[in-house]
């Protein structure tokens, strides 16, 4: 598989430290508020990599962090807590917020088929972690103390800037937006990794450390939890173009100033969803959820079939109307898919290898699903057995996960619903008009189309064959 890595800009073949076995860590939310559409997109797809990893035969251990103490608003350390700032919008605890929001977050992800992690864990579960990394750091000159609260020193690394080619002058204080002056670092690009001075009077949690009474910098968590659940070598680490710069960044940078040689060589970012007018976030316009899409009547697997017609390279704009077609083309899918359910033939399992073959080499090109929805289309039109073609589907939904042959049984079952509901009289007048037009009768036909209207119903032909609704 080749794999495109963020560290060293380019395509790569994918490999592991173990044969087979991927060791895989993905930044989870910040619990402070319902995750955005465009947070899931970033979701989406790391669960789309995770799925087809193990549909190639790989043995993949995913942990995820939960973000519930240590995120500030401002990339320099600064700004309000997050947490802080939801517990007072909605006056509950910091801790009755995390819960109700992670339980959120996992619901959204459920409706959107991604599966939850083999390892979920709490930042407010690893403080001993946090507290003894932090303390290595200092024994090994990495460190250092100020103003109260404990600092990482850039300055120690031959190399910092491991994704992109800053240069000092481009961390003016107030040029890049989101940094402020912090009078106690030593070096512009510093951070904290524990605060002890904190800003906030009302911080809730607190936990008492080597350097007095505090809470974690937020970019200690993943490092540390990375290592208790995966040991020093990390196969992948995967986020948000956003966390590229200084999150992932200063992963790296702690990470392996305390193991002393490299933690992770292989980085996937999934690029922005932007709305109209630019970037999505919490703070703009109409807050764009999961819930928000049921509320307008789309399912959210539209939603995740709208990203995969996407590379996740590439910035997508999310509209309204975008949200139309998506919804609209998964319909047409699903329907599609409706029409073989009930053919009775044999797979074809030379043809099958053959049809797969195509999904494989889109996928091991860089995860490029938007191919991948192409090959399903192909599926779909290819010369051979009904078996085979659902055969085919069946399998590139265990890596898309679009339900869609579940979806396509719920429509089956639905229309034999509505056929057990329309007279007999009715079906035995459609049942003669399809004669009638079999026939080019087509006088009879209209004919037949005005008695059945005149028992207030009407007929309707589709690709899918006559469909008869209530008038």
């Amino acid at each position: 598989m080749q794999l495109y890595n963020s560290l060293s800009r380019q395509k790569e073949p994918f490999t592991t430290v173990e044969p087979n076995k991927v060791k895989m860590y993905t930044c989870g939310p910040t619990v402070y508020h319902f995750a955005h559409i465009g947070n899931l997109r970033t979701y989406i797809m790391e669960d789309v990599l995770d799925k087809y990893l193990r549909f190639s035969g790989n043995d993949v251990l995913r942990i995820m962090n939960i973000t519930d103490v240590g995120h500030l608003t401002s990339d320099g350390d600064t700004g309000d807590d997050k947490m802080l700032k939801g517990a007072k919008r909605e006056h509950k605890t910091v801790m009755e917020i995390a819960k109700y929001y992670t339980d959120a977050f996992f619901s959204d992800c459920k409706k959107l088929n991604i599966k939850t992690p083999e390892v979920v864990q709490p930042a407010t579960g690893c403080i001993p972690e946090f507290i003894d990394a932090v303390q290595k750091l200092l024994e090994k000159g990495y460190a250092y103390e100020a103003g109260g609260n404990v600092y990482f020193d850039t300055s120690k690394l031959e190399q910092y800037y491991r994704f992109h080619d800053f240069k000092e002058e481009d961390l003016e204080d107030g040029v890049r937006e989101g940094v402020e002056k912090d009078d106690n670092k030593r070096n512009k690009a510093d951070f904290v990794l524990w605060f002890t001075k904190s800003k906030f009077d009302d911080q809730e949690l607190k936990w008492e450390s080597p350097w007095g009474l505090g809470y974690p910098g937020w970019h200690i968590e993943c490092s540390c939890i990375s290592m208790k659940y995966a040991g020093e070598y990390l196969d992948l680490h995967c986020g948000g173009i956003d966390n590229m710069f200084p999150h992932h960044t200063n992963e790296i940078a702690q990470s392996e100033s305390l193991i002393g040689h490299e933690w992770c060589r292989h980085w996937f970012h999934v690029h922005h969803l932007n709305d109209e007018t630019g970037k999505m976030s919490k703070s703009k316009g109409e807050f764009l959820t999961v819930s928000l899409l049921e509320e307008k009547g789309f399912d959210p697997l539209a939603y995740r079939f709208f990203c995969l017609q996407s590379h996740y390279r590439k910035s997508l704009v999310f509209s309204w109307d975008n949200m139309k077609n998506a919804q609209t083309a998964y319909n047409k899918l699903v329907a599609k898919i409706r029409t073989l359910l009930n053919e009775q033939d044999a797979v074809d399992e030379t043809k099958k290898a053959e049809l797969l073959k195509a999904f494989t080499e889109a996928m091991d090109n860089d995860l490029n699903t938007a191919q991948a929805v192409t090959v399903l289309y192909d599926i779909l039109k290819a010369d051979t057995t009904a078996a085979t073609r659902l055969a085919c589907i069946e399998e590139l939904d265990k890596v898309l996960s679009l339900d869609l042959i579940g979806h396509a049984k719920a429509l089956a079952d639905a229309e034999q619903d509505a056929a057990q509901e329309i007279p007999a009289e009715v079906l035995a007048l459609v049942e003669q008009r399809k004669e009638a037009r079999k026939a080019k009768d087509f006088a009879k036909a209209d004919a037949l189309r005005d008695e059945i209207a005149a028992l207030g119903w009407q007929i309707r032909e589709t690709r899918q064959g006559t469909e008869i609704t209530k008038m």
